[in-house]
């Protein structure tokens, strides 16, 4: 029997993101998830979207086996494929597996615990899988210069920076403008629990006009 990996985090988190993605989403789709971790998120928006198939990546050689144990019975997961967004062999490899762009590229918690430089790889592979309508959802941690970052995310910053030079919360401006390099346009930001965002970009040119978005 395996024994799944289990993140804490993802345990909190998981149904603040599945009641924005049940808002945002329609009934039926396919779903791109880079980072998939634990697969512990997958497992849990697959069950309450049965409509919607995904496919779970990771560039963690533990991560497939974890993935597996956590969807056992979902019918609607694919098997996880190994992806390092800064490898062109398993981008080649991720790109043969999928029949036809997705509507969704979901992706949590990466950017800060990997180099910057997966920011513009994310962004280009989003850009490379996307349909036309597609969104690409990111959640996790930002720094936005028109709002104090909390004393939590300032002692998360420092601990990531003095375990990895380069890592650290990345400024949402930052990342906004990889995204704009590759055509895809902020749609929606969310104010999620414990100081993280999640960010809806698209190819739409921009913020909804009137949609009101919460700080």
């Amino acid at each position: 029997m395996i024994l799944p990996l289990h993140s804490p985090a993802a345990d909190r988190n998981k149904a603040p993101i599945l009641e924005q993605l049940q808002r945002l989403l329609p009934a039926s789709g396919q779903a791109l998830e880079i980072a998939s971790g634990s697969g512990q998120h997958v497992a849990h928006f697959a069950a309450a979207l049965p409509g919607w198939t995904w496919q779970p990546t990771d560039g963690d050689v533990r991560s497939p086996a974890s993935i597996e144990a956590w969807c056992a019975g979902l019918t609607n997961v694919r098997p996880a494929l190994r992806l390092d967004v800064l490898d062109e062999a398993s981008q080649t490899a991720l790109a043969d597996s999928l029949s036809e762009p997705v509507d969704v590229v979901y992706c949590a918690n990466m950017l800060h615990i990997s180099p910057w430089t997966t920011c513009a790889a994310l962004m280009q592979l989003a850009a490379r899988h996307l349909a036309p309508q597609g969104l690409l959802v990111l959640y996790g941690p930002y720094l936005e210069a028109d709002v104090p970052t909390s004393p939590g995310n300032l002692a998360f910053d420092a601990d990531l920076r003095a375990r990895d030079a380069t890592w650290g919360i990345r400024p949402l401006a930052d990342v906004l403008a990889q995204a704009a390099q590759v055509g895809l346009h902020l749609r929606e930001r969310v104010a999620m629990p414990a100081n993280n965002l999640l960010l809806v970009l698209a190819c739409d040119g921009g913020i909804r006009s009137g949609q009101s978005l919460t700080r």
